[in-house]
């Protein structure tokens, strides 16, 4: 007996980690298609491909309803250094294979992606409460990485250089830095990660991935599709933990020296810290930081499809992007016309409701802290003369929800044009000039995305140019595609990820100088 209540309490672990929830409650079953797939769900860390727990479990919550989905092991600072050794142990190996071989394991990943979509998709609604119809393009989104870089697994091309002496050969080699650390964070909780992963592997790196504390399921999901692909053990680690030991798992992540590369996405103030702990050891760094997308409406513009284009920027993910709309600039000669149009759109095209409901098209905002944040700007904008044209307070689905709104008479000395909302408020600024609104568009200290509509070919060069951004939109509201670079200017960060170039930064380059020939 004594030999078998061991034997239990080690099963009633691994129970707790890998399985998941016990049958759904009367709430959960009035959810329905909310379940979590149990095939997919996890509840430890990945280190070293065993799946491992931890004294302590933080909860994970649906933000629609508040109820807990699960608990998840909460790694601490060992975890963190256990998880980098096992990445730089599995990285002389995985950096050896053949590229063809990377590329199979990743093609194969990308392959149980796909099989798997509906239930990726299912997760990233629970924990992050976007739209199921959202969340189901997050994850083509994601999947797609992982296909693309599989394919530029193969074509790291070196270089042969002319040398000056006769006996002597210039060649360039490109290798993987080493151990890349992985932080990203809640908004897309499957494809930040792949856009880094992806790159990462296929130039031979390993990884320790660390994501937001409210989605750590998605991560850990794609642990378990990484293990059945045959990515090698060490390949691929997560190392999920609470809000109060983020600290302590990102300084492991950012100063041990096992650690050659760190990639981030979220805010530029984390970021700052971040580039901070990484200067000790002098590590290569990409970061996407906070964007203060603006959106340009010229008088010579189509207003149906600017209109079209501002509900996509604005209002995708509730407004919880790093590059959606965060200031409307429109010309003074059709401003009134926009905002007539863009409202009605709003009212008609636009629903807030759970993301498991068909008909939503505005899930939950991540958490109360990110309401009263929607709040404050729209409270600051009114008392300053702003007009709130339709929306501007909670919704009565539940506290965490917030109806799409649009300001008018809104000026640059409101907070909502001065910082990053991150929800599902939509501020308009009336220009008269073309200097006037570039000038504001670039008086940001950030720069990621840029979005202007107008059909003057010449005025479309000049702005384009002009703007501050690493990536813009000329009469698009949606910019984000694999094969293009995303990134951007000023303290939205360092880096491309994505595209070609997005590689890069998991590479080396070694210059080779063969002499006495």
């Amino acid at each position: 007996m004594a030999s078998f209540l061991p034997r239990r309490a080690a099963a009633a672990r691994r129970r707790l980690l890998l399985l998941p929830p016990s049958p759904p409650g009367p709430a959960a079953a009035r959810r329905g298609s909310s379940a979590l797939p149990a095939a997919l769900v996890r509840r430890g860390g990945l280190v070293g491909g065993r799946w491992v727990e931890t004294p302590a479990a933080f909860p994970v919550q649906d933000p629609a309803s508040g109820e807990e989905l699960g608990r998840v092991a909460d790694c601490g600072a060992a975890e963190a250094r256990a998880a980098v050794r096992a990445a730089h142990e599995a990285g002389a190996a995985w950096g050896r294979l053949p590229a063809k071989e990377r590329s199979v394991r990743l093609r194969r990943w990308y392959e149980l992606m796909m099989e798997n979509k509906d239930d990726l998709a299912r997760i990233i609604t629970a924990e992050n409460g976007k739209p199921l119809k959202e969340a189901q393009g997050e994850i083509l989104y994601s999947a797609s990485f992982l296909e693309w870089f599989a394919e530029e697994a193969r074509r790291v091309y070196g270089d042969v250089i002319p040398a000056s002496a006769k006996d002597r050969r210039i060649l360039v080699l490109k290798q993987p830095v080493g151990v890349a650390a992985i932080i990203t964070p809640w908004n897309f909780p499957s494809a930040m990660i792949t856009r880094k992963v992806g790159a990462a592997l296929a130039a031979g790196c390993t990884v320790v991935v660390k994501p937001a504390e409210d989605t750590p399921l998605s991560a850990l999901a794609l642990g378990e599709l990484a293990n059945q692909a045959g990515i090698p053990a060490g390949v691929y680690n997560v190392v999920p933990c609470s809000r109060q030991q983020t600290p302590a798992v990102g300084e492991v992540l950012c100063t041990d020296p096992l650690v050659a590369k760190i990639s981030f996405t979220g805010s530029t103030a984390t970021g700052k810290i971040l580039l901070k702990h990484a200067a000790g050891t002098v590590k290569r760094v990409s970061m996407e930081l906070g964007g203060h997308a603006p959106f340009i409406v010229f008088d010579s513009a189509n207003v149906d499809r600017a209109v079209a284009g501002a509900l996509a920027s604005k209002y995708r993910n509730s407004g919880q992007t790093c590059v959606c709309t965060n200031r409307f600039l429109v010309q003074k000669g059709i401003h009134d016309k926009f905002v007539e149009k863009f409202a009605k759109a709003i009212e008609r095209e636009l629903h807030v409701g759970s993301g498991f409901d068909a008909k939503t098209t505005q899930g939950p905002l991540i958490n109360e802290k990110a309401v009263e944040k929607v709040e404050r700007h729209i409270n600051d904008a009114v008392s300053q003369g702003a007009s709130v044209v339709t929306g501007g307070k909670r919704h009565s689905l539940g506290k965490n929800f917030f109806e799409p709104t649009l300001l008018s008479n809104v000026t640059t000395k409101m907070l909502c044009t001065q910082e990053e909302t991150f929800g599902p408020l939509a501020p308009v600024i009336k220009f008269e000039t073309e200097a006037e609104a570039i000038a504001i568009a670039n008086a940001a200290n950030v720069g990621l995305a840029g979005y202007f509509y107008s059909q003057d070919p010449a005025q479309i060069w000049r702005v384009a140019e002009q703007l501050e951004v690493g990536m813009v939109g000329v009469n698009e509201g949606i910019v984000s595609s694999v094969e293009s670079p995303f990134g951007g200017v000023k303290q939205s960060g360092l880096g491309r990820e994505g595209s070609k170039y997005g590689i890069d930064e998991y590479l080396e380059i070694k210059y080779v100088c063969f002499g006495g020939l």
